[in-house]
């Protein structure tokens, strides 16, 4: 397996290092003096392996995040600031200006999410146009929204006119495997709806940043948007302790969002909208599809080789078949392609966490030493920045390749005589997302898709997980989300519902009918946005 880096192709190759020096705080876009942290690739780019320095980043501290933090706060102002009193269409026109400018930018961030997390350069083209997909979706739901929001309602005597209004300020910190879309998917709907926010990215992800920052400086009003570099340890924390955080959004991992809320002095006045992680398993019956259910398993197990969280990360065969899937599975494993991100056909690419073909040979040795066999040919071989999938049969509870959400090549598989018994399992993990189940008999079916339906969010009949279309709901249940992610769900996630209350009296009728008349009131509105 070639370790060292094929012919770059010109329009991806790493000139010069992108050494980002601006941050964005009240719409100014500050240069950075202090301490910087180098970004690496576990691509290389030379004939000997060897790490490629993608650039660097500023390594922000307690002082930048408070002055991020107050500009945020700033510009919500208690609810009266500009943004949040903002009209609707206003908002929409600061949004649709952002989305065009990161058009533009679409070669650069694809890139560098090539290089900086290793994803494909189909699947790094596909994330930039989802997201700017989502925007384009998140703009019309919103128009729609507004629309059902611009007329009166009356019961008992009182008229309401209701809508939907922001809760205040968001610490956004995304993830490395999605950078984009994921962060995204929290940002664009938490300012949207009128809040502010401090965004930090990800570890992992953080250049492909770089290229929108001046988007979100020439598309918002100062303050609404506040973008920070640095460990999220040495950001998130002090931002947290302050208790001026209204709303914590977050995709990661659970400890993580544990840590951040327990140091808020008042986490009852703390909305969470956190996606977290998984432990997604497939169920595979006796008269499932075999080479449906392989193909399906293969695609959802490995797909950016098995970094997200609605991968398949363990899976169940039935006892009658699980020789055949085994051998079949496995075969099918070794006959994928590693290489770089750009070259065609490529399915596994570098690890862009240095430390994870070890803990994975970790996970392997473990699951060796109790008991599993590696099936096939290539499981668990290393090169300088990648460790082959290793299919692990049989695996038992006491392995922790069972328990741990791997977030990485290994899959372990398990065979089961009653369903009851991956039901049991399931019921007793601490995850509860989704589950991929593989079967033909709807008598059999039928049942299973009844209690699954309550012990994850979505059960995916003959196929894999995944999180689109974005329209459909992405949640989970326990230790896996909080708060629902899709177009229509996150805009109600970020915000609140507010309303006008007026007895029906000539009076306020009268009142009533002239802010509608002047348009004085930003919020008193029956205009239909087209």
């Amino acid at each position: 397996m070639e370790t060292t880096l094929s012919i770059i192709p010109d329009a991806f190759r790493i000139t010069e290092p992108l050494h980002q020096k601006t941050y964005l705080i009240n719409g100014e876009l500050k240069v950075w003096q202090g301490a910087t942290s180098e970004v690496y690739s576990t691509i290389s780019s030379t004939s000997e392996y060897a790490p490629t320095l993608l650039g660097s980043v500023p390594d922000m501290a307690e002082n930048e995040a408070l002055e991020a933090l107050d500009a945020a706060v700033k510009a919500y102002d208690q609810g009266q600031g500009v943004w949040p009193t903002m009209r609707v269409r206003d908002r929409i026109e600061c949004m649709e200006k952002f989305v065009r400018i990161m058009e533009t930018k679409r070669d650069e961030v694809v890139k560098y999410l090539m290089w900086e997390i290793g994803k494909t350069l189909p699947d790094s083209e596909k994330e930039f146009d989802r997201t700017v997909e989502y925007i384009y979706d998140t703009i019309e739901d919103y128009k729609e929204l507004d629309r059902n929001s611009a007329k009166f309602e009356k019961n008992a005597g009182v008229y309401a006119h209701i809508r939907r209004g922001p809760l205040g300020v968001v610490l956004c910190l995304g993830p490395y495997n999605y950078p984009l879309n994921e962060t995204f998917c929290l940002l664009i709907p938490a300012i949207i709806m009128g809040n502010t926010a401090v965004f930090k990215p990800a570890k992992q992800g953080v250049l492909l940043i770089s290229p929108l920052i001046e988007a979100f400086k020439e598309s918002f009003p100062k303050g609404v948007v506040n973008v920070l570099f640095g460990r999220g340890r040495a950001i998130a924390g002090p931002i947290m302790k302050t208790g001026k955080v209204d709303v914590l959004a977050l995709i990661g991992h659970s400890s993580s969002a544990n840590a951040l809320q327990n140091q808020h002095p008042k986490s009852n006045r703390l909305r969470l909208v956190l996606g977290l992680e998984a432990k997604n398993p497939a169920i595979v019956l006796p008269d499932a599809n075999l080479d449906l259910a392989i193909t399906e398993c293969l695609a959802g197990a490995l797909s950016f080789n098995g970094q997200r969280c609605t991968a398949l990360k363990v899976i169940y065969v039935h006892k009658d078949i699980v020789e055949e899937f085994n051998k079949k599975f496995s075969q099918r494993v070794d006959e994928l392609k590693f290489g770089n991100p750009w070259e065609e056909g490529v399915t596994l690419t570098p690890l862009p966490e240095s430390g994870k073909p070890n803990y994975i040979q970790e996970l392997i040795d473990d699951a060796l030493d109790k008991g599993a066999h590696i099936l096939n040919a290539k499981g668990g071989e290393h090169s300088d920045n990648y460790i082959w999938p290793a299919v692990l049969y049989p695996v038992t509870k006491d392995m922790k390749v069972y328990e741990e959400e791997q977030f990485g090549p290994v899959i372990p598989v398990l065979s089961f005589e009653d369903i009851q018994e991956p039901l049991d399992d399931m019921a007793e993990s601490n995850y509860g997302q989704q589950v991929s189940l593989f079967g033909s008999d709807v008598y059999a079916l039928a049942p299973l898709i009844d209690n699954l339906a309550n012990l994850v969010c979505r059960v995916n009949l003959n196929s894999s997980c995944q999180r689109g279309p974005d329209v459909y709901p992405f949640t989970g249940r326990k230790d896996s989300a909080v708060a629902t992610l899709s177009v229509h769900d996150a805009l109600r996630s970020f915000s609140i519902r507010t309303f006008v209350a007026s007895k029906d009296t000539e009076l306020n009728n009268d009142i009533l009918e002239k802010l509608l008349e002047t348009k004085l009131s930003n919020f008193i509105s029956t205009d239909y946005l087209l």
